[in-house]
């Protein structure tokens, strides 16, 4: 019940924000949005899966410039169209990616060394990509609609805005399906004890590649929704840092819950442009307050607001 009021009020509140925050802010929450999209399928593989990606940010950078070649070269505007044609695109690179990086994960879990590649391709195939200057990222028109009358910020914190937080809602809906699913208490359980999955009968490289994929098509919606805002993608999107930066989301608002992620995300994103328009250094200061998070919140932002069972007193 109480889990309940908190995401109506929570909801009320993000409807309302364009109505009643400063532009500036409003314009904060569209990449607090995005990330939130890509974090419920990083938390598939992480919190559910038990599998960490430092290469994600591959996908990202698909969603993204999926998006700009298909406004830019194709003429495709409708933001209806681009979203499943980015995930698709991330879909058919995870398959096989997926399907190597799954069967290694006693040593390590290595998108990373593919997320190179393609940054590398991205950086080096100037005509394709436009190299590090990036490609351009067409304004897309919404629900059929151009919205040719509105200026930038006006699109972004009107019309824009309530669309990304509809993909959210949807995207948070079905996720919050899937782990609840069959196929998702799978993957707890491969999670928790592999040899024990295995013996009911689990496929352990099958639902891991299954959950990759998935984790990959979420990953590229918050690319394409990303590359909105800025107007302009470039190979940053897949660079290894990129990637760190989405799995820290994930740590600092707690893997073990569901929200968690999002959590993470909306304190990452505000907390960064809060400590850059104070402190000139502002990596430094940024970075040991993140670290003050994580040891005194080990189990995440959420672990604080988890209810603590009363410790039972043997009586003698």
């Amino acid at each position: 019940m109480r889990t309940a009021v908190v995401l109506s009020l929570v909801s009320l509140a993000l409807l309302a924000i364009p109505l009643v925050a400063p532009a500036y802010y409003v314009t904060l929450m569209l990449p607090f949005m995005a990330y939130g999209v890509v974090l419920l399928g990083l938390n598939l593989l992480f919190g559910y899966t038990g599998l960490v990606s430092f290469g994600h940010a591959l996908f990202i950078g698909i969603g993204a410039y999926t998006g700009a070649v298909l406004t830019t070269r194709f003429g495709v505007r409708q933001m209806e169209l681009i979203l499943p044609a980015a995930m698709l695109a991330a879909a058919v690179v995870a398959a096989p990616v997926g399907a190597l990086c799954v069967r290694y994960v006693k040593i390590y879990f290595g998108t990373l060394a593919f997320g190179m590649v393609f940054y590398t391709f991205l950086l080096k195939f100037y005509k394709l990509t436009g190299g590090d200057e990036g490609m351009r990222m067409l304004r897309p028109w919404l629900l059929g609609s151009e919205w040719a009358g509105w200026s930038k910020t006006a699109y972004l914190i009107g019309p824009y805005y309530y669309f990304s937080l509809a993909v959210l809602v949807l995207a948070t809906l079905l996720m919050w399906r899937i782990v609840r699913s069959p196929f998702g208490l799978c993957l707890k359980t491969i999670r928790e004890n592999q040899l024990k999955a295995e013996s009911l009968g689990v496929s352990v490289p099958l639902y891991r590649w299954y959950a990759f994929i998935i984790s990959a098509a979420y990953a590229a919606v918050g690319g394409a929704l990303l590359a909105t805002p800025t107007g302009n993608v470039d190979p940053t999107l897949a660079y290894w840092t990129h990637s760190g930066n989405i799995v820290f989301m994930v740590l600092l608002g707690g893997f073990s819950s569901f929200f968690g992620p999002l959590l993470g995300a909306f304190v990452f994103i505000f907390l960064q442009d809060t400590v850059m328009s104070i402190f000139p250094y502002w990596r430094l200061i940024f970075g040991a307050i993140l670290a003050f998070i994580v040891i005194f919140a080990p189990g995440g932002l959420m672990g604080l607001f988890a209810r603590r069972r009363p410790v039972e007193v043997p009586r003698g």
